[in-house]
Order: C-alpha cells, then sequence, then structure tokens
C-alpha cells in the first residue's frame, strides 16, 4: 500500500505538493469515492483512482509530446478564472497526461507532455540539471559587469541561483535579446533573474528543453516526439 499523493506523482500527475492539494481540494476518487485525507493509503493495481472524474492507470501506453506553449495560457489542467490551459490544447490526445514542469501565463515555448510519471519526475528535478534554454527580450543593454553576475548566479529571495550560461543576441535600440540557459526551475527564475540586474523581461521564449527543441512547431501546436527523441530525453536523467 502507498501513500496516494506518492501515486499521483509516480503517474505524473503532478507534484506530491500540488497532489496533496488536489486531494484536500477533493479532486481525488478511489474505486468512485472522493478521498481527502492526506494519509490514505492505495494500492495502484487494484484500486480504481480517478483524477477529475478521469481514471489513472499504471497499465496505460506511455506517450510522449511536445507542445510549443502559445502566450496567454497557463500550464494547468484547470482555471478557475476560465483562462485557457495546457488541458484545453490537448483535446486529441487519449490518454491522460501532464506537463512536465510549468511555464508563465505569457511565456512560450518547448513544454514537454507526457503521462510517464518516472521520467516527467526525473526531468524535473534540480538534481538531474537538464539545461532548459530561454530567449528573453529584455529592456536596455545589459552590461558586462550585470551578465557576468547572471553567469556566476544572483540571490534572489529564495536563494542563490546556479551559474547560468548567457548569451547576447541582438541589440535592437534600448532593447536586448539574450540567450539564457539554466537548469534549475525556481518560480519565474529567469524574468526575476533579469530583475534583479535591472532588466525586466518583456518576452520570453523556451526554445529547448534538455535534447529537444521547438524549432518550426507552430504556436499551441503539439506533436508526438519520435523514438529517437524519447530515447534522447531518458538519456538524459541517466
Amino acid at each position: 500500500m502507498i501513500r496516494l499523493q506518492k501515486v499521483l506523482a509516480q503517474a505524473g500527475v503532478a507534484s506530491r505538493r500540488e497532489a496533496e492539494k488536489m486531494i484536500l481540494n477533493g479532486r481525488i476518487k478511489v474505486d468512485g469515492k472522493v478521498i481527502k485525507e492526506l494519509g490514505t493509503k492505495v494500492d495502484p493495481e487494484k484500486n480504481d483512482i480517478e483524477v477529475d472524474d478521469r481514471s489513472i492507470s499504471k497499465s496505460e501506453k506511455k506517450v510522449y509530446y511536445l507542445l510549443n506553449k502559445p502566450k496567454g495560457c497557463v500550464t494547468t489542467m484547470k482555471d478557475p478564472r476560465g483562462r485557457l490551459t495546457v488541458n484545453d490544447l490537448l483535446k486529441d490526445i487519449d490518454e491522460r497526461v501532464y506537463p512536465v514542469g510549468r511555464l508563465d501565463y505569457d511565456t512560450t515555448g518547448v513544454l514537454i507532455i507526457t503521462n510517464d510519471g518516472e521520467l516527467a519526475n526525473a526531468l524535473a528535478h534540480p538534481k538531474k540539471e537538464i539545461d532548459k534554454y530561454y530567449h528573453a527580450l529584455v529592456q536596455g543593454v545589459p552590461s558586462n559587469e550585470a551578465l557576468k553576475r547572471l553567469r556566476e548566479g544572483v540571490q534572489l529571495e529564495d536563494g542563490k541561483t546556479a551559474p547560468a550560461k548567457i548569451r547576447v543576441l541582438e541589440i535592437k535600440g534600448n532593447k536586448s535579446w539574450l540567450e539564457i540557459i539554466i537548469h534549475e526551475g525556481k518560480n519565474r527564475q529567469v524574468k526575476r533573474m533579469c530583475e534583479a540586474i535591472s532588466h525586466k523581461v518583456l518576452r520570453l521564449k523556451r526554445t529547448r528543453f534538455g535534447p529537444l527543441e521547438v524549432n518550426d512547431l507552430a504556436s499551441g501546436k503539439i506533436r508526438a516526439l519520435k523514438d529517437g527523441e524519447i530515447e534522447a530525453l531518458k538519456k538524459a536523467i541517466e
């Protein structure tokens, strides 16, 4: 018997912390009964576990997709404010899938979608140090000293960031395009890093997650990963 929130995390539904919130909010059923007790233990091979009235199953075929997340879309399956969600873009996928990590409402780009909970959790874990590539349009032109601070790590309210790889891609008047490569996943990290050096992010796009690049995939579109791409992701977490 395993704690329900652990089963949900292993299935890729959400992190354990988010799974606990889902349980408390009455979104989880076990054998048809709503469960709100965090200590509940289940047998995933015997108990029917539902999330938002949709069953999850360990025997379900593992699927892997790449979504080019559009601006104005929240990286959640439901939104109480009625905004466009990632789930709205996954209507043609039969399996219950979830995004790996999150992108802000106005951030675009690479988002991995899967029901492989083990892979999803490993990709999102900071210890695996999976590089994430961002293109950020910032206000102003950062000085060499400011860029050095980003490369060495800047102090944020939740701790100092790990050293980042920074490259100036283009300067347009009083705005600059930067390529920022990080392997952490702090909330709004890229935006806060740039704010720490007094350069507000005006646009932000994640162009690559580990070995996967957005390339010519149109905004809001999703495609299945090729076998080689799936193997590359699994190799990245070894």
